[in-house]
């Protein structure tokens, strides 16, 4: 069904950490951009997604881990009308318009040498984060690697999509398939190639979409992948390869975790990772130190109780930044 991952390999390159090390992050400038819309979902309610994270405490949380953290506020962008597809896609105008402004605010942290952390929203902005992190990674001659933790691929086209909602479409655009605003936003079409990109904790693909997606010969480590090796093994895969000139970029879909912890998104698909799997997997991210960019998406506070999702999400994102059971000992 999908291109199968690597053979297992006997060891992780040896610029990523042992397990008794830790990368020191006392360094780390960065920028939160709430970019609250959901124009690209079927669901209303992820645009109220960046506050619910803030009323988690997401800033105060990551200066206690000596982070120097700045709040750039919400991008004010257009109102969702909430209108049937046209064409294929539902909302292009608008998610046009949010993508450039996301692109264009993620784009100018990164060129302050901060590090981004775009607060959605629903995953549709994954264009114009990733095109913004592939045009500094060009201009710096750095070699972009993409993680995209999620429960789909979403690799839809127009002619594929059984709904024409734009944010089953992201990485598919992001491969140059799609609307030409969209494709093009990075500077250069494609954005990616199969070579930038793992795709991690996928278990819901459309029909059209399996075919699609093992065509483009993009790495995914599925449940099953998951389930059969462990999330370790997994992880030291998709880590496999990086090197000091790497941006490793972080786009985190709230529903790559299972329901039963984080019932807070609009496509809820069972058998993700629990709390320990997901949480394994950003410590093993932050224990490269290479994270230089991130994407937290479709929070939807709507179908949430009590903002137990965005607290679920807060301790994901702290463990991305380096927390930990124990105190441990820094990598020189």
């Amino acid at each position: 069904m999908f291109l199968p991952a690597r053979a297992l390999y006997e060891k992780i390159p040896q610029q990523i950490p042992k397990e008794d090390d830790v990368v020191d992050i006392q360094n780390k400038r960065l920028s939160l951009i709430g970019v609250p819309t959901d124009v690209g979902a079927g669901h209303r309610g992820s645009s109220m997604g960046p506050e619910a994270l803030r009323v988690a405490g997401i800033t105060q949380s990551l200066e206690k881990l000596g982070l120097d953290v700045r709040d750039c506020g919400n991008i004010q962008g257009p109102a969702n009308p909430w209108q049937s597809p046209v064409n294929g896609y539902r909302h292009l105008e608008q998610v046009v318009a949010w993508n450039r402004l996301a692109h264009d605010a993620i784009y100018a942290q990164l060129q302050e040498g901060r590090l981004p952390v775009m607060l959605g929203g629903d995953h549709c902005l994954g264009v114009g984060s990733i095109s913004a992190v592939a045009r500094y990674c060009r201009e710096q001659q750095k070699r972009l690697r993409v993680l995209w933790l999620d429960a789909h691929t979403d690799f839809n086209t127009a002619e594929l999509s059984p709904t024409g909602n734009i944010h089953g479409m992201p990485v598919a655009c992001l491969f140059g398939h799609g609307p030409e605003a969209l494709v093009n936003m990075s500077g250069t079409s494609p954005a990616l190639n199969a070579d930038m990109i793992r795709q991690i904790g996928i278990r819901s693909v459309d029909a059209g979409e399996k075919h699609f997606i093992h065509e483009a010969g993009i790495e995914v480590f599925d449940m099953r992948h998951i389930d059969e090796t462990g999330m370790r093994q997994t992880m030291q895969e998709a880590l496999y390869g990086l090197d000091q000139d790497t941006h490793l970029h972080v786009s985190f879909d709230v529903d790559f975790l299972d329901p039963d912890i984080a019932p807070g998104v609009g496509t809820t698909v069972r058998g993700g990772p629990n709390y320990r799997e997901a949480q394994l997997c950003m410590e093993m991210i932050a224990d490269t130190g290479m994270m230089a960019s991130l994407d937290i998406v479709e929070l939807n506070p709507a179908l949430d109780v009590r903002n137990l999702t965005a607290e679920i999400a807060l301790d994901m994102v702290e463990s991305l930044f380096g927390q930990s059971t124990l105190v441990r000992r820094n990598v020189k």
